[in-house]
């Protein structure tokens, strides 16, 4: 096998990644990707900084020893936790990870007010605080923890009256266009876009980074010389899970092929 031809690994402490997949499937559609979700050992966003890192390193060198030709850590709270690591540890292979869009929110709305919605250990992380930090001058950004949140996308209830008026009394204070603009720091979040969307109000504009991670990486592999040349084909996606069964497999495939 040429290394091109090798799978990209997508990693994430759930279903939630999908979001990112679903981006980079787009992008790459000659690719094979193989999408590892950590649900037993989720959620991350309560864990401490040095179980995620473990759990996510553990991860990463599964993932290359089976040979895969780059990494996606579709998790914030794992890319908050471990990216710059891993970097480091193995410089040679193309590894993208994901945090915030916390700049093309701002951009959108200079001066006005952008609710971050993530997860409490994101919003803890010291690579979080730097991020708002670079945008403390022009915009008031507002951080949002949402424990709980994540669980209703994990457990494929994310579009029930539970989670409908969970995402109600969560943004309750912010309801009705009282910000500008809202960022989605959970690769989770985007599939309850629809129901922060309607608390929100209408005018205000919703960003997640899952393009942007999906664009570096094709960067990083197209620089690595490992993007697969063979414009007519269609790759194939491959679900893992740590605890897995037919309705996780099901709802994988639902996240990705399912939504708009």
């Amino acid at each position: 096998m040429k290394n091109y031809e090798k799978r990209i690994a997508v990693f994430d402490s759930g279903v939630g990644g999908i979001s990112v997949l679903r981006e980079m499937v787009k992008l790459m559609p000659a690719e094979d990707f193989v999408y590892f979700g950590d649900s037993k050992n989720a959620p991350y966003g309560t864990k401490t900084l040095e179980e995620v890192r473990e759990l996510t390193i553990s991860h990463v060198k599964n993932f290359l020893a089976e040979g895969d030709k780059a990494i996606a850590i579709a998790c914030n709270t794992a890319t908050s936790a471990a990216v710059r690591t891993l970097r480091e540890m193995f410089p040679e292979v193309p590894i993208v990870g994901i945090e915030p869009a916390l700049k093309p929110a701002v951009l959108h709305k200079k001066g006005g007010k952008v609710l971050c919605l993530a997860t409490p250990m994101t919003i803890r992380e010291e690579k979080f605080k730097n991020l708002l930090k670079q945008y403390e001058n022009d915009a008031e950004v507002i951080p949002l923890p949402c424990p709980g949140l994540m669980e209703f996308v994990e457990s494929g209830h994310y579009d029930t009256k539970e989670a409908g008026d969970f995402v109600y009394q969560l943004l309750y204070d912010y309801r009705d266009n009282a910000v500008d603009a809202a960022v989605l720091g959970c690769t989770h979040y985007p599939f309850v876009r629809n129901l922060i969307q309607d608390v929100l109000g209408d005018k205000v504009e919703i960003f997640d980074g899952a393009y942007g991670t999906a664009k570096e990486l094709k960067r990083r592999i197209e620089v690595a010389g490992l993007l697969n040349p063979d414009s007519e084909r269609t790759g194939n996606v491959v679900f893992r899970n740590s605890a897995p069964s037919e309705e996780k497999t099901a709802l994988c495939e639902k996240l990705l092929y399912g939504q708009a």
